[in-house]
């Protein structure tokens, strides 16, 4: 039972006094409720990944809503598809800098209540929650200064260029909230509340469906009214996450002030557990354009295709990527609260599980290609035969990057962020340049989805390896501190 009493203690200078009235007790058991350390690993590790699992479905159907009214735009539907998925490189790319704001309070957070210093994780909160709100405005900056040379450099057809650069200027209106989001998202989930998060993802969905139609079919503004739908909604999401910090019942602290100035051991502490982080993402981002600008080439018809089959495939990333948040929170909270046997129960379970979603998700993509193509481009065969190729090579990977979810997830809940950075970066140059190689030989277009997916199942399998390594390291009873860094 080492280490309860200490968290428990911490819980007291946060919410001001001793346990001696109802409302005492309440806050003591929400605290409790969300408290990763104790209680069984399965159940909790299900409290905080399935509602982060579902906030990342509601990622990808917030994707394929897009997709679906877009593909039904008669024959212009496979530009829009292209255009907009075009456009999504660059939000993805936001990804590697929103990370200092998402990461840095998951990981912070999640140590800090561990270790029951609760003041500490406020602290780290806040200053997160800050620092993603003035970086989410600089990118803004950066994409609507810069929006032409931006699209130029995709090397997109004429018919496809004009309709991704207005689709970019209104969607970098909304990079400011989604960056605050991902924040708070953050901040939610490294205390272990995942649930609160979830539900306010699905008002913003529900926002998002029910402007696509209206706006890109009953306004008449194609693909600009899917940017539209979806810039408002990360607006109302940004704000509904706000508000919860800031009075909801189930809120990690008793006080939230968002935009408060930022701590400077909280910025460095951020900036050393993130920075691997953010350029593991912006490296993959960078080196993912490189290979858009080189099937661009192929035409129109590969640009959707490659649009519709990055979104079947986030079957397995993004569900892999909120089990990986799960972990990161999971191991955060019993890294600072030494409980070791936990954390190794944690990964195994978690690597039983998402070891078999990999292979259904092979399964899906490998046979159901064709369906899944049809749906979204039902009049474009084109589309769907260079669909269904990509996705029966790619679908042999997905079992590896489900393990890699899990194994990222649990060094950063360790805080050890440069091996995801290192398995990433490599992988990804080695299948730029084999890419590069093989489409000038025979195998062409069919060279370069060999190289994704065999590049995908490289780090996978790295990462996994490297984490069962440092693994053993780590002491075997609960309470002992760390001979060596993890």
């Amino acid at each position: 039972m080492g280490g309860i009493g200490p968290r428990l203690r911490g819980l007291s200078p946060s919410w001001g006094g001793e346990r001696g009235g109802g409302m005492e007790d309440e806050k003591l058991a929400v605290a409790n409720r969300y408290d990763l350390t104790a209680g069984g690993v399965l159940g909790k590790l299900a409290q905080v990944a399935l509602p982060l699992i579902g906030s990342q479905l509601i990622q990808m159907v917030y994707n394929l809503t897009d997709m679906f009214w877009l593909g039904r735009m008669g024959q212009a539907g496979g530009a829009a598809v292209a255009a907009s998925g075009s456009v999504g490189l660059y939000l993805w790319l936001s990804m590697a800098f929103s990370a200092f704001g998402a990461r840095g309070a998951e990981i912070g957070v999640a140590q800090d209540v561990g270790r029951g210093e609760r003041d500490a994780a406020r602290s780290a909160a806040q200053s997160a929650y800050t620092l993603a709100a003035l970086l989410g405005l600089g990118y803004m900056a950066f994409l609507l200064t810069l929006n032409g040379p931006l699209i130029g450099f995709l090397n997109l057809r004429q018919e496809v260029e004009g309709a991704a650069r207005g689709y970019l200027v209104i969607v970098a209106c909304g990079v400011p909230f989604s960056f605050v989001s991902a924040a708070a998202t953050g901040i939610f989930s490294g205390s272990g509340n995942s649930r609160t998060p979830f539900l306010i993802n699905c008002v913003s969905l529900g926002l998002n469906m029910t402007l696509d139609p209206l706006l890109i079919f009953g306004l008449g503004l194609g693909v600009h009214g899917a940017a539209y739908a979806t810039a408002f909604a990360q607006t109302v999401s940004a704000l509904l996450l706000t508000r919860a910090l800031m009075r909801s019942a189930s809120r990690p602290f008793e006080s939230f002030r968002p935009l408060s100035a930022p701590r400077g051991d909280d910025l460095r502490l951020i900036f050393s557990r993130t920075l691997p982080i953010a350029l593991e993402s912006l490296l993959f981002t960078g080196m993912s354009m490189l290979l858009t600008r080189l099937l661009n080439a192929y035409g129109t018809d590969v640009t959707a295709a490659m649009r519709v089959g990055s979104q079947a495939e986030s079957l397995s990333w993004l569900i892999g990527g909120g089990f990986a948040s799960a972990m990161t929170a999971f191991t955060g909270q019993n890294f600072g609260a030494l409980r070791w046997r936990r954390i190794r129960r944690g990964f195994r379970l978690s690597a039983l599980l998402m070891g078999a979603w990999g292979v259904a998700v092979t399964l899906v993509l490998y046979f159901g290609g064709e369906r899944i193509f049809r749906l979204f481009m039902p009049d474009n065969d084109g589309v769907v035969r260079r669909g269904v190729e990509y996705l029966k090579i790619l679908a042999f990977s997905q079992f590896f990057q489900c393990l890699e979810g899990i194994a990222a997830g649990a060094f950063r809940g360790l805080g050890r962020t440069v091996p995801p950075f290192i398995t990433s970066a490599v992988p990804n140059l080695l299948r730029l340049i084999a890419a590069m190689l093989l489409s000038r030989g025979p195998m062409g277009l069919i060279g370069i989805y060999w190289a994704v997916a065999v590049g995908a199942a490289l780090r996978g399998l790295w990462i996994c390896l490297w984490y069962l390594r440092v693994q053993r390291r780590l002491p075997t009873e609960d309470g002992q501190p760390l001979a060596q860094p993890a």
